[in-house]
């Protein structure tokens, strides 16, 4: 249902929402830019060389961005939008989110695999993980963007796009957010964890000690394994 107010109380959030659109529009001309600049380096470096997982992945996140942008700008600048339009716009956003942080998920679930010098365990330790945390919020987005509507709003003349949430909506929205921060938290400490041990492994192996090249060199060895796939 369209609302309809010429109060002036919400110029404040009419103004926010222009302000907001100006920086879509901004950042959506960038991501083009950037794009059109890398493309020759792309064909060359990607789309020519021998396929793997990690490759589609890169270019599914790549790509995901365009349209992503698109339909973000759809939902922010003021034009007339009905509220069936915009609830897909944000079942389509909130899709991209979860396909784009699995898509991440597997990138940095192959590059533990390789800090950790192939390790079958943590292979299996990270998959349990990331399969648990994604499986839970795909469900949990599910039973969340059931219960979220879109909605126009006519404010003096300006047309925004919001979505509204019933029931525990939004605490389901949070649960996926915090499921997914404590993934990523797990993923940097088990880094860092790594990036210590080879770090002190050095520094006793070497007769000479270690210096800030050799730790930049064990990382470059550790990653040498994920970037040949």
């Amino acid at each position: 249902m369209t609302f309809v107010s010429n109060d002036p109380t919400w110029w404040p959030t009419i103004n926010l929402s222009v302000f907001d659109s100006y920086w879509m529009v901004a950042a959506g001309v960038v991501v083009v830019y950037d794009w059109v600049l890398t493309f020759g380096q792309e064909i060359e470096l990607i789309w020519r060389q021998r396929w793997s997982l990690i490759t589609v992945l890169y270019l599914l996140i790549r790509y995901a961005g365009l349209p992503y942008s698109v339909v973000w700008l759809l939902s922010t600048i003021p034009v007339s939008l009905t509220d069936a339009v915009s609830t897909i716009t944000n079942h389509v956003l909130s899709g991209t989110n979860v396909v784009v942080a699995a898509a991440l998920g597997v990138i940095m679930i192959a590059r533990l695999h390789a800090m950790y010098q192939g390790s079958r365990m943590m292979l299996a330790f990270l998959v349990i993980i990331f399969l648990t945390v994604n499986i839970t919020c795909v469900v949990l987005l599910a039973i969340g963007l059931k219960y979220a509507v879109g909605e126009e709003l006519i404010l003096s003349g300006t047309y925004l796009c919001v979505y509204g949430v019933e029931g525990d909506s939004s605490l389901l929205i949070s649960m996926i957010w915090m499921l997914n921060t404590i993934w990523e938290v797990l993923a940097l400490c088990l880094s860092v964890w790594v990036a210590v041990k080879h770090f002190r492994k050095r520094r006793l192996d070497s007769s000479t000690g270690s210096t800030i090249g050799d730790y930049f060199r064990v990382l470059i060895q550790s990653h040498v394994l994920y970037f040949a796939r």
